[in-house]
């Protein structure tokens, strides 16, 4: 397989010989597409030459640039691309069968047009990937089956992200019970040092507390010791979905955090999800949409209405490479040239019936954003965790007494004690401080989220039951839709042959033809 750099460098002899004026046709794919022979112009000839010359050396410069050939001892070119954006486009390459085009990874991934493109180009470098050039100048993408792990071979930093995620998620658990086993821990303090400053005051006292330790007070306080092994558990999280899968709760060391910190953000990761979701709409209207199709997945205020403004969807135009077009009406529509070239899927337009939503399978009519929790406690947890909270406070305003009327030398115990009684009056002040600013917070944003999930609805329920002025306009877009599929008997070019063996393919299949014409 040719070098993805050196291959796409057109050759003086296959430039000149396509070029020529003098030939009455030019063949518009690869040798012999299914027998048949398609016959074009010569000034029809030679604007598309000139194109598909233009679009291999600029392939060519963009692979050189991203460093396409592969130096002994060079930077491995994923490493430069981020992680995440990595992650996207090799499960959009995997999706779409390894051949793809910059709009298929674009649109399956949520990424930006010139991230996917970025991303497509640093992975064929590192993995022997070739591209394929259409005979209209498209082109794409292919990857081997063993792309991942030729990637994983030369990629240091591919290799340990799977041990550097797994360290990051025992950080994060360690941090969550480290909260709870910090109450246990300041109450067992707090107490005992209550303990030993009310023995200290006599003999008397001191034999009523030894004998007092017997007494039950009624309050029995458990924690299971099994919970102790969720602190190194490996398999901590996958257990966790599956305990909350079958309605059960968590923890008391868990539920501590919980309470104090909340579980997270709800809609973590739902901005890739959003975009991912416009990519693939737009794609599957042929890449002309109207901007009341996209506001049910944008943030559209509900004040606003969708034709007066339709600043909303410049975004989209930024990441995915769009721009306005009028109408035979002059209707403002949008076309993504980008997504309206695929390596795979068909090129089948359907019909607009009235359900715009019906058409894109596995798909939401609108983007429904998560709301806050919060804590995913059940009521019991709640209450166990509140009243040790309340206990702990309790024993701290205490032993804040205690201390001051002190009536020995503190040393040892009593010292240490001394020494970090303001951080237990910070942990107990703050185990209850934080959650109640905590639900003011979640009760804004909640607020908030609710008013732009009903703006989304609205629109979807008007792009549902249209009037007249926005069928209209739906039509035409429809109309203006092209979704042109690549297929393997249009591509003219490739590099993963070398340019000689492909030049005696092109000189024997105009040979056969000129042999078809003479014969006609």
């Amino acid at each position: 397989m040719a070098c993805v750099s050196t291959c796409l460098l057109i050759s003086p002899r296959l430039t000149q010989s396509e070029l020529s004026p003098k030939k009455p046709s030019i063949r518009l794919r690869s040798p012999f597409p299914g027998g048949k022979l398609t016959e074009r112009s010569p000034s029809s000839r030679r604007k598309f030459n000139n194109r598909r010359i233009s679009v291999v050396r600029a392939a060519s410069i963009d692979n050189k640039l991203s460093g396409g050939a592969i130096r002994p001892g060079g930077l491995v070119e994923s490493d430069k691309i981020p992680t995440d954006v990595r992650k996207r486009a090799m499960e959009a390459v995997d999706e779409c069968g390894r051949r793809v085009t910059v709009g298929d990874v674009a649109s399956r991934a949520g990424l930006n047009v010139t991230q996917a493109q970025k991303a497509l180009q640093a992975l064929a470098a590192d993995t022997d990937g070739f591209l394929e050039v259409s005979d209209e100048g498209d082109v794409l993408y292919v990857f081997p089956r063993d792309y991942r792990s030729k990637l994983a071979t030369k990629s240091l930093r591919v290799q340990i992200e799977p041990f550097l995620d797994k360290a990051k998620g025992a950080a994060d658990y360690l941090t969550r019970v480290s909260f709870g086993t910090a109450l246990i821990a300041s109450i067992v303090i707090v107490y005992t040092t209550i303990i030993v400053l009310i023995s200290s005051r006599s003999e008397d006292d001191n034999r009523q507390r030894r004998r007092g330790r017997g007494y039950d007070s009624g309050f029995n306080f458990y924690i299971n010791p099994i919970d102790l092994f969720w602190y190194w558990d490996p398999n901590y999280y996958r257990r966790r979905r599956a305990r909350e899968d079958e309605g059960k709760g968590m923890n008391f060391i868990e539920s501590v955090f919980s309470f104090v910190f909340g579980d997270g953000d709800p809609n973590q990761g739902i901005e890739e999800e959003r975009w991912q979701m416009i990519g693939r709409y737009i794609t599957s209207r042929g890449g002309v949409v109207a901007a009341d199709e996209l506001a049910p997945y944008l943030d559209v205020s509900s004040s606003k209405s969708a034709t007066s403004d339709e600043s909303y969807i410049l975004p989209v135009l930024l990441r995915f490479d769009g721009q306005p077009e009028l109408d035979d009406e002059g209707n403002i529509l949008y076309r993504f040239p980008s997504l309206q070239r695929t390596a795979s899927g068909s090129s089948r337009r359907k019909e607009y019936v009235g359900k715009w939503f019906d058409f894109v399978a596995d798909m939401e009519k609108f983007f429904k954003e998560k709301k806050w929790q919060f804590s995913k406690t059940s009521s019991s947890e709640r209450a166990l965790v509140v009243g040790l909270g309340a206990f702990n406070l309790f024993g701290v305003i205490v032993l804040n007494s205690l201390l001051k009327e002190m009536a020995v030398t503190p040393s040892g115990f009593l010292t240490f004690v001394k020494n970090i009684y303001p951080l237990l009056q910070v942990y107990a002040g703050s185990f209850f401080a934080i959650p109640l600013i905590r639900w003011f917070s979640i009760k804004r944003k909640n607020d908030q989220i609710e008013s732009r999930n009903k703006a989304r609805l609205q629109f979807a329920r008007a792009l549902e039951s249209p009037d007249i002025a926005l069928r209209r306009k739906l039509l035409s877009a429809r109309d203006m839709a092209q979704n042109t599929v690549i297929g393997k008997e249009r591509i003219v070019y490739t590099t993963d042959k070398d340019m000689i063996e492909q030049d005696y393919e092109a000189e024997e299949w105009e040979r056969r033809f000129r042999e078809v014409e003479k014969s006609d």
